[in-house]
């Protein structure tokens, strides 16, 4: 094979708690996480030197270099290969865009050199493991304690500001490192989203009070018609609707940007 094709989901965490700060430094979180239907697209070439091209509608701002996380994937893999990255999803946004770019990376090179990756994805970044399945799991520790999750299909509305928040500005303006884990899961997926009513985001408080239009998209996406919940992923600033069902997640996507024709608004479902 010399060439193939990879898809990067959206990572969406619906609920995420921190529990915890190890003496390194690292926060331990405890996070039931969802992929989307819309991401990023990687084309994959076998080549004698790396070379990374990024394209799409978010393309501008991103780094065509080592600094790149595709490039480091491709690095700790051990392979040159050229690489064009059709870039669909906002960066610095809460949903692993970046993180999500690399495992597709490494699931791409696993299929273009016909060898599994031999190295530790959790040294690309916290949320790289469980990108790399890219289907829902309950992620604990750092990010590399992950039990795979039956979810049914949820109906979603993704909303970005079009603000960057820093990640480790929300974790030093957290109120408390030590919270609750999460609830035991229900056995019966049917129940997910009042269970899911009853967890939290604990980094959602600091980001709203860091870039307070957070609180403005969470505010609409809640006044939309049809949202079950409504709530931040990761450190945004991307929030996310669970919404009755598709046709309503369309609807409110249309409304929603007819109000604000700046933001980044994508209809989509998770699982």
């Amino acid at each position: 094979m010399t060439k193939t094709k990879a898809f990067a989901p959206a990572k969406i965490n619906l609920c995420l708690h921190v529990t915890g700060q190890r003496a390194d430094g690292y926060h331990l979180l405890d996070s039931l996480v969802a992929f989307a239907e819309v991401g990023d697209h990687l084309t994959l070439t076998r080549s004698e030197v790396m070379q990374l091209q990024v394209t799409g509608p978010m393309a501008q701002g991103v780094p065509t270099d080592g600094r790149n996380l595709c490039w480091k994937a491709a690095k700790a893999f051990g392979q040159p290969a050229a690489i064009t990255l059709d870039k669909h999803l906002p960066a610095a946004a809460g949903i692993g865009g970046g993180s999500s770019d690399a495992a597709a990376v490494l699931r791409g090179m696993s299929d273009l050199y016909g060898t599994p990756f031999g190295g530790e994805a959790l040294t690309l970044g916290a949320d790289v493991p469980v990108c790399m399945a890219a289907r829902a799991a309950r992620m604990e520790g750092i990010g590399e304690v992950l039990t795979p999750l039956a979810l049914p299909r949820l109906p979603a509305v993704l909303v970005n500001p079009r603000v960057e928040v820093s990640t480790p500005d929300v974790f030093r303006a957290l109120a408390s490192k030590t919270n609750p884990a999460l609830e035991p899961l229900p056995a019966d997926g049917a129940d997910v989203i009042a269970w899911l009513r009853d967890q939290r985001n604990d980094l959602q408080p600091p980001a709203v009070a860091l870039q307070p239009v957070i609180g403005d998209v969470l505010q609409a996406l809640s006044a939309c018609e049809g949202t079950f919940l409504a709530r931040m992923s990761g450190s945004g600033a991307t929030c996310f609707a669970i919404m009755a069902s598709d046709e309503a997640a369309a609807r409110a996507a249309t409304a929603l940007g007819q109000k604000h024709p700046n933001w980044w608004i994508a209809a989509t479902a998770l699982s």
